[in-house]
């Protein structure tokens, strides 16, 4: 760890500094150098809702050339199998920061080998789907109560391989109602205390007449809000793992497999998905660097 870590804050999905979902980037020249207590530890000073962890396959391979990684994710409280805004943001550290020339970026993860490629400013990573079923938890009853009160829902879904709950809104609401809502989020961790929940998704489908629009008048085909008390997150700004959920859904419901889409958290953030065939999804978005330096650990 001599000299420190290299570290990066990427904003994901938005052109805009200070939009879309910021993540912590650390690259890790000497894998041996880090354990996972200590990048705990960066993650919990971080303090955002994930920060990346990109480590070398080899230690001869180098940031600027090589085109597969080893990358995890740590949250300020645990370690999680799959974050697709950390993600993109790495992949943009690579592309933007260190010059990497690789048309697709491979990397080892929890979840498997994931892609990241880029088209032209855009990144779009590669992400398994994780479709929902309407067979969902029992006794939820109390969390729906907390996280959208007497707002009306049509559908609730529910991915076992995520366990993240889906509410669908009934069309008739607004965007502004949904981004209204005030989930009383200290208390959904307790209402599902068989642990099958450890994420809730609240979407709505996309009308211009609600609201749904972008900055340039294009309707997005639906927008979300997330949240994930259960890994101390209160709400995600912009969650690429929420949409290898919300991408199977809507491309159902709306019969098409290029989504526009749209997180409506404060600071919100735009994403383009592509629903493969083969049970995974393309999601692509633009990404910001606001900073770069160097971590001590020592």
């Amino acid at each position: 760890m001599e000299g420190g870590l290299k570290l990066f804050t990427v904003d994901a999905f938005t052109t805009i500094p200070f939009k879309g979902n910021p993540a912590a980037v650390c690259l890790i020249e000497n894998n041996d150098s880090v354990p996972d207590d200590v990048k705990q530890k960066i993650a919990t000073e971080m303090n955002l809702s994930e920060t990346a962890f990109v480590l070398k396959l080899a230690s001869s391979d180098e940031f600027k050339t090589a085109s597969k990684f080893l990358l995890q994710w740590f949250t300020p409280t645990n370690e999680v199998p799959l974050c697709g805004h950390a993600t993109l943001a790495s992949a943009a550290v690579l592309f933007k920061c260190c010059g990497n020339k690789s048309d697709v970026l491979a990397f080892e993860t929890l979840s498997g080998t994931l892609y990241a490629s880029r088209q032209e400013e855009k990144v779009v990573i590669d992400l398994p789907l994780n479709s929902p079923e309407p067979m969902v938890p029992n006794g939820i009853e109390k969390l729906l109560e907390l996280t959208i009160g007497n707002v009306p829902y049509q559908d609730l879904q529910y991915s076992h391989t995520s366990k993240k709950l889906l509410i669908r809104l009934k069309d008739c609401v607004t965007r502004k109602e949904l981004e209204n809502l005030t989930p009383q989020t200290k208390l959904m961790v307790d209402a599902v205390p068989s642990g099958k929940v450890k994420g809730v998704i609240i979407t709505l489908r996309g009308f211009s007449e609600n609201g749904c629009s972008s900055r340039d008048g294009k309707a997005y085909d639906f927008v979300s809000r997330y949240f994930a008390p259960w890994n101390g997150i209160d709400e995600d700004p912009v969650t690429g793992s929420a949409h290898t959920v919300l991408g199977p859904y809507w491309s159902k419901e709306l019969n098409k497999t290029s989504l526009y889409a749209h997180q409506c958290s404060a600071r919100g953030g735009d994403l383009y998905l592509n629903i493969r065939s083969d049970g995974r999804v393309d999601i692509g978005g633009d990404a910001v660097i606001v900073l770069r330096g160097t971590l001590f650990c020592h």
